[in-house]
């Protein structure tokens, strides 16, 4: 089968593949007023990378959940800020199989943004590879670089969000300098 990839705002990502509809991030969508009904029923498998409104919609997500077989998978923090969720905590290094598909619970850095001072900053960051025997795709979440050997054929990179972020160059400390940050 083909893997079918459908992206909508910021970093919400459908992936269908081997009879499995995974949606990653539903955050906020700034470009819409509303979230995609018709794309966002029957979801199998919904994956959250971090805690962020615009990967992690609380209004969203419940209403992806409405469907009893959506099993979501984020992480602790998540869990903590939203306890009215059924969820399944993940961490990394963990590997999830659903038939024919793989999914890799693999590290991310946020990296330390001076706006998100005050409790809205990342502590637990995951990000994605999905794997369904053909293709290899991965959702890095917001992340600064670091060196690891992740193999993929496809990649999704979240770039700017909500204006030049990317133009703090506190975000993009390398790992050791973003400990010495926080």
């Amino acid at each position: 089968m083909t893997m079918k990839i459908t992206r909508f705002a910021q970093s919400c990502i459908l992936i269908e593949t081997n009879g499995k509809r995974i949606l990653l991030d539903p955050g906020y969508l700034q470009y819409k007023e509303s979230y995609p009904d018709n794309e966002w029923k029957d979801i199998d498998i919904l994956l959250v990378t971090h805690k962020h409104g615009d990967h992690c919609h609380l209004e969203a997500i419940k209403k992806i959940v409405q469907n009893s077989k959506t099993q979501l998978y984020t992480t602790k923090e998540v869990a903590d800020k939203y306890p009215e969720i059924s969820l399944d905590i993940v961490k990394v290094g963990d590997i999830l199989n659903f038939d024919d598909v793989k999914v890799e619970v693999v590290k991310a850095f946020h990296g330390y943004i001076p706006l998100l001072k005050g409790g809205n900053e990342v502590n637990e960051n995951v990000g994605f590879i999905i794997d369904d025997g053909k293709n290899r795709v991965y959702q890095t979440s917001d992340t600064i670089c670091f060196e690891n050997d992740y193999k993929c054929n496809v990649l999704f990179v979240p770039v700017c969000n909500h204006g030049l972020v990317m133009s703090l160059l506190k975000h993009h400390f390398s790992q050791k300098r973003q400990k010495q940050n926080l």
